[in-house]
């Protein structure tokens, strides 16, 4: 019982951080407008941790990659503690694929956010297309969307190209991210 309360602690602090940091890291390549709740959110929360990072992660290709290697430390951490709850006999540390696993999981995450950008979008533009949330989920998913409206044309005035995505989301969870988690708990 122990175990599970702190499993289920490391599920909503340890891995929830990791999800906001990755999430900062997504906003600003994706461009992204932080002038909104969210985005505000993710910066007062995330903040402690990233300005101090900076002064020792350079930037990288013009991206805050303090963020993603924060992110990348906490799921490393969280994994490890996981790990360690499960009884996992360390014989030796396996650093190389807990870091491989870290960033399959966060690529994992990173899926699981833009699912739920389109879900978020597809009901906002029925209930309130004019919430200040908009921008942020357009400059989510518009990279993503584009090329499949170009291929993907209307039907009966209606964008089908938010579904396919979705699809397409899924099959990536199903398959290649799958494939990639079982390469790297083989490193274990």
């Amino acid at each position: 019982m122990l175990n599970q309360t702190t499993q289920f602690l490391l599920d909503i602090f340890l891995q929830g951080f990791a999800g906001v940091l990755l999430f900062r890291f997504l906003l600003q390549w994706l461009r992204a407008p932080m002038r909104n709740p969210v985005g505000e959110f993710i910066m007062g929360i995330s903040n402690f941790a990233v300005l101090r990072a900076r002064r020792f992660i350079p930037p990288a290709w013009k991206l805050d990659s303090s963020s993603i290697v924060l992110a990348l430390l906490v799921e490393f951490v969280y994994l490890w503690l996981t790990l360690l709850l499960d009884g996992y006999p360390f014989a030796h540390f396996p650093l190389l694929g807990l870091l491989a696993l870290s960033a399959v999981k966060l690529f994992k995450i990173s899926i699981y956010l833009l699912m739920s950008a389109l879900v978020a979008q597809a009901i906002l533009s029925w209930v309130n297309p004019f919430t200040p949330l908009a921008p942020l989920l357009t400059a989510i998913t518009y990279r993503f969307l584009r090329p499949l409206q170009k291929i993907l044309p209307l039907v009966g005035n209606i964008d089908l190209s938010p579904l396919l995505l979705l699809v397409i989301c899924q099959i990536i969870l199903l398959v290649p991210i799958v494939m990639l988690e079982s390469l790297a708990a083989r490193l274990l």
